[in-house]
């Protein structure tokens, strides 16, 4: 008699780092609409309790790795770890990721399929200022909206760089109004040779 085959073990569903924040601050606002405050508050107790402890965990998982001392990413088995949004947004948001603002963020629009540049970043108000890059991408030459291409870098941020609070896109300078050209005029014709060979005037 043959043995029994063990039970299909499901496959987790793949989460998305933006989709389970949106998912978190939804449901905390049911629970506040209901109007029992014993509930809410109980509600964003266990997200700071849960928080915590999956906090504790990634802290264990970063020491045992054992995050280079200079803050950089490596080429060991961390610099995997920091190109896997979900990871590297838990990291992030525990303020146990290796590396600074602005390497995080130009990890973000690494990402993202129309490349921009970055203007200026402000760390006390969390906003980035960003513009469309003139580079050449090496793509199709296929370029998406610029609301779709704000959103597409919005959610990247959002996964490797939290604290970044608002997007702000600059137009690049050929959306700018051309300077004025003073042009002058040409002058009438048959004048342009004027003295040149005509006899000398006598008085």
């Amino acid at each position: 008699m043959s043995a029994a085959a063990p039970p299909a073990v499901a496959t987790p569903r793949a989460l998305d780092a933006v989709e389970a924040g949106h998912r978190v601050d939804e449901l905390l606002d049911r629970l506040t609409t209901t109007g029992d405050r014993e509930v809410c508050a109980a509600a964003e107790e266990l997200v700071r309790v849960l928080m915590d402890f999956y906090g504790a965990g990634l802290a264990r998982i970063v020491d045992r790795l054992g995050a280079p001392a200079d803050g950089g990413a490596g080429e060991g088995p961390f610099a995997a770890l920091l190109d896997d949004e979900l990871v590297s947004s838990l990291l992030a948001l525990h303020d146990l990721h290796p590396e600074d603002t602005r390497t995080r963020i130009a990890r973000a629009l690494d990402s993202v399929r129309d490349p921009v540049e970055v203007v200026g970043f402000d760390e006390e108000t969390g906003v980035l200022r960003l513009r469309p890059s003139s580079a050449d991408s090496g793509g199709c030459g296929c370029t998406a909206t610029p609301a779709a291409a704000q959103r597409s870098v919005e959610d990247a941020l959002a996964c490797y760089v939290p604290e970044v609070n608002r997007v702000e896109m600059e137009s690049t300078a050929t959306d700018r109004e051309p300077p004025l050209l003073q042009i002058a005029t040409r002058p009438p014709a048959g004048t342009a040779g004027a003295g040149h060979g005509a006899p000398a005037k006598t008085t």
